[in-house]
């Protein structure tokens, strides 16, 4: 049995947005970094999409699959919004279905496919093409529920003083709710 979506979760169809703005997946202030968006659905589930640029090649013209599963496990880990709930990930399991060319747009789904006590099981797949395109990667996980003291203190402490310092209460919340 699945637990209900929190009152404080995103709106269904609201942009879920970055919990830290240097996250490697979601941050847009990471140079690097995928800057993933990720929607709330109607229930337990959010969508996601990330484009593949030339600078994430394993092979010649061909997303990473280290970047894919990256992508997967930022769209899994957005999930514990719904419960509004901090955790990290456990387990990820990842199946790669079919190559991922450079420039193109990977359509995730994910959702949440059991509780139990701390523990959160989801899955997800990734498509090319559209939202309906040809299923590229799949992954399922296990996501931990912690408290906040599991990122003040093994995080490294300038980037700990950082997010804390920050004027915006909401956002110096959310900078520990998501597996950074």
């Amino acid at each position: 049995m699945l637990p209900p979506r929190a009152p404080e979760a995103p709106a269904p169809g609201t942009l879920v947005g970055s919990h830290y703005d240097h996250c490697f997946g979601c941050g847009p202030q990471h140079p690097a970094g995928l800057r993933m968006t990720v929607v709330a659905g109607e229930g337990l589930d959010v969508t996601a999409e990330f484009t593949v640029g030339p600078g994430h090649q394993g092979g010649p013209g061909l997303a990473h699959g280290g970047l894919l599963t990256t992508a997967m496990d930022e769209t899994l880990g957005s999930l514990n919004w719904l419960l509004h709930s901090a955790a990290v990930t456990g387990r990820l399991e990842t199946d790669f279905v079919r190559p991922v060319p450079v420039d193109s747009v990977l359509h995730i789904r994910a959702r949440i496919t059991g509780v139990h006590g701390r523990k959160i099981y989801s899955a997800a797949e990734g498509r090319i093409g559209g939202p309906d395109g040809p299923v590229a990667i799949r992954a399922q996980a296990l996501f931990i529920q912690v408290k906040l003291e599991h990122f003040t203190q093994h995080g490294r402490p300038e980037d700990i003083k950082k997010a804390l310092d920050d004027p915006d209460l909401f956002k110096r919340a959310r900078a520990f709710e998501v597996n950074p």
